[in-house]
């Protein structure tokens, strides 16, 4: 045993499974945290168009913006964010906190935010919208339809996900943050239904 501890192969196989080891589970992750704040998404509003004195200063009205009312109200408001569906994350694999939004807003798009987020931090995270329901365990979520919406920005704290256009959110009523090197999901929320 003396003599094969001594042989120097010993040693460099022994730091290429610690090496590996190392990379894969990522231990020391397990004492960091990565912060978010986000703010709450708004459709973005663009315009590509040069100032010009041709266009209605705002307290002129124009044939393409209507007058103000009375009490400076103006008469066309833009259309507001609707919470479509939201739920409570509940601890898997990690104790996780928080609350999951599916939000619809102004220009016809579709963001998950996460709110007060408080998971572990580990590899390769990513967040899911999945069709399986939230249980105690953890072992359905890879088993049935699932979209991933990118990597977990952060383990705390408030971050939006774009949700694709083309998703279907009539089966998809559970989020999931998911270590996709492993295979298990950290916490999930499921998903109502907001009565509006």
């Amino acid at each position: 045993m003396k003599k094969l501890l001594r042989h120097p192969l010993t040693w460099i196989a022994a730091a290429v499974v610690l090496g590996v080891a190392m990379y894969l589970f990522q231990p020391w992750r397990l004492f960091t945290t990565v912060e978010v704040d986000e703010p709450f998404p708004e459709a973005a509003v663009t315009s590509s168009a040069p100032p010009s004195q041709d266009r209605p200063s705002p307290d002129r009205p124009s044939p393409d913006r209507p007058s103000p009312r009375a009490g400076g109200v103006p008469a066309v408001t833009a259309p507001a964010t609707t919470i479509l569906m939201s739920g409570n994350f509940v601890t898997h694999e990690h104790k996780t906190s928080g609350v999951a939004k599916v939000l619809r807003l102004p220009d016809g798009s579709r963001v998950l935010r996460i709110e007060r987020l408080a998971t572990s931090d580990g590899p390769d995270l990513r967040v899911w919208l999945s069709d399986q329901p939230v249980t105690d365990s953890w072992h359905n979520f890879d088993d049935g339809r699932y979209v991933e919406l990118g990597h977990l920005k952060g383990n705390k704290g408030n971050a939006n996900y774009a949700i694709p256009a083309d998703t279907d959110l009539g089966s998809l009523t559970s989020v999931s943050i998911w270590c996709k090197r492993f295979s298990v999901s950290f916490g999930a929320a499921a998903l109502t239904t907001e009565n509006r």
